[in-house]
């Protein structure tokens, strides 16, 4: 599918009344999974980037450039539109304008740009903290600005629900709609009455970081506006745990044989590396 397409078919399900959750991904083997199990959008988030490429928690420490190397072949692998978290725009405002256009070309369907002050500074004991609003906005206006193609939907994050409470949440979720992004991602909600409220204050479509109990409602959010709700990254997490208790496994003397059921089957392991497709290919252009 070629990238308009996608990033079009990512508009028209914000434009739908429902609340869909995307498949957390990392590279091309788990998007080509999530596309094969019917997962309308894929998510690559900053923090499954950071230990997928360098094996280092989520402290801003790849660069854009790894960053969007890895969504590049997230991208060649399947047509599932995907949405990434590109962090603080790796810099200032500036520094947004060239992340949208990597990440635009890399092929992602939507982006966020997020609000919090990152990196972590000298003296903040890891405290987070908020970028002024004027400076906020002005990322909001250069990642709009740098698009090329229109159907690149940009999103603001703000943080400001866990740092600032929602008077400031408010103020912020306004003055990035004023500023021109498509939607706004709403990170650290957990009540209710915090969703109504910033939905009514805006006409733009939510997304949330994550689901509590109380906002485990998918009609109560999408009758408040929220189009896209994550499910934490649960996927990169089974993988790691899988690979740990295999290389133990083996490790301790256990042998192969014993490990078979707890591993991809070979018609899986065909299937997600579409190895039919090579075959095919095979004979059509080397035999």
């Amino acid at each position: 599918m070629e990238l308009t397409q996608r990033r079009t078919k990512f508009r028209e399900l914000l434009s739908q009344k429902i609340c869909i959750s995307p498949a957390s991904v990392h590279d091309p083997i788990s998007v080509r999974i999530a596309e094969n199990l019917g997962y309308e959008i894929g998510m690559f988030a900053g923090s499954i980037a950071s230990m997928t490429i360098l094996g280092d928690p989520d402290l801003i420490l790849i660069t854009q450039t790894e960053f969007a190397q890895q969504i590049q072949r997230i991208c060649r692998a399947a047509n599932l539109p995907l949405m990434v978290d590109a962090d603080h725009g790796y810099g200032n405002a500036l520094n947004v304008r060239r992340t949208v256009e990597e990440l635009e070309t890399a092929g992602v369907s939507c982006l966020t740009i997020e609000d919090t002050l990152l990196p972590i500074n000298y003296g903040t004991d890891n405290g987070a903290a908020l970028i002024t609003l004027e400076e906020g906005v002005g990322k909001m206006k250069a990642a709009v600005d740098a698009r090329q193609d229109t159907t690149l939907t940009i999103a603001g994050r703000t943080s400001a629900l866990a740092i600032s409470g929602i008077e400031e949440t408010v103020k912020r979720a306004k003055a990035y709609e004023e500023a021109g992004v498509d939607a706004l991602f709403l990170a650290g909600a957990t009540r209710r009455e915090e969703i109504t409220t910033v939905s009514e204050a805006i006409n733009i479509p939510l997304m949330l970081g994550s689901i509590t109990d109380d906002l485990n409602d998918r009609q109560f959010l999408a009758q408040n506006g929220v189009r896209v709700a994550l499910q934490g990254h649960l996927p990169f997490s089974a993988a790691i745990q899988g690979i740990y208790d295999t290389l133990k496994a083996l490790r301790e003397g256990i042998p192969p044989s014993e490990l078979a059921n707890n591993v991809a089957s070979p018609e899986l392991m065909a299937k997600v590396t579409r190895r039919k497709d090579f075959g095919e290919m095979i004979n059509k252009y080397l035999n």
